[in-house]
């Protein structure tokens, strides 16, 4: 795949849909299968300088910045993700430091320099070539003993149901494999029936780790296999029974 093209991509999607995007409290299908457990991952972040890599509108951003991190530095590809995340802080100040740029190269942080990266639904963005690239630079910028802490949809998901509400991948058929670094696009829905285009560049669990051991980080990792709850199905039934007893995201922390 062309990184150019790939990441023109992504930028031009998330221009077109940042609006879409924007809100205060949960509410698409992964604020409440994913992003919580991701943030209590972070935890404690008290004091700490972090880096939210993929940033989006900035909803971990604020998040994160609430629970105490001294600095938060938001990063994301769309200057239109960026443009909305700046609004939001204009709306309720919380001094995140937002800025346009590319998660392969971080240039702007010097080595070891953050405590704390956290990287939610980033790398399903990125190609094989690019996550290795990208873990490189986010290894480089952490202090020693700092965290690295990211979400992907699960790399089983898409070969696990139909392309249907309220969450897929369009991967057309078999091919674990042998489609991996192919981009397919998916929806993931919002509880008010809405949806939100996204993408899955495909990648294996053993790319995830090879490119995390390409990147140095050696010790052993803490993974959570994420899914539907119990809690989930007695919020709103019908909206998350669909998805019940499938791996859904993986959370994983790793330390320098």
């Amino acid at each position: 795949m062309n990184i150019l093209n790939n990441q023109t991509s992504t930028r031009d999607l998330y221009n077109q849909t940042s609006a879409n995007w924007v809100r205060e409290e949960p509410i698409s299908l992964s604020d409440f299968t994913a992003r919580p457990f991701v943030l209590k991952l972070c935890e404690p972040c008290t004091q700490m300088q972090v880096l939210d890599l993929g940033c989006g509108e900035g909803y971990c951003s604020r998040e994160l910045s609430r629970r105490g991190a001294a600095q938060v530095y938001g990063i994301d590809i769309s200057e239109g993700m960026i443009e909305a995340a700046r609004l939001q802080d204009k709306k309720n100040p919380l001094g995140i430091k937002y800025e346009v740029g590319c998660a392969t190269n971080l240039k702007q942080f010097g080595n070891g320099e953050i405590d704390l990266v956290v990287a939610v639904f980033l790398f399903n963005y990125l190609t094989i070539a690019q996550t290795q690239e990208c873990m490189r630079e986010i290894a480089r910028i952490l202090r020693p003993n700092g965290r690295f802490i990211f979400s992907v949809p699960h790399p089983s998901f898409p070969y696990m149901r139909e392309a249907t509400y309220p969450f897929y991948f369009q991967v057309d058929g078999a091919g674990y494999f042998s489609k991996r670094d192919q981009q397919f696009p998916g929806r993931i829905w919002k509880r008010d029936g809405s949806w939100l285009n996204v993408q899955l560049i495909h990648k294996t669990l053993e790319d995830y780790f090879n490119s995390l051991n390409i990147a140095g980080f050696n010790k052993m990792p803490v993974m959570k296999e994420l899914c539907v709850t119990s809690e989930h199905i007695a919020l709103d039934k019908s909206f998350f029974s669909p998805l019940l007893d499938l791996p859904l995201h993986l959370a994983i922390q790793v330390s320098k």
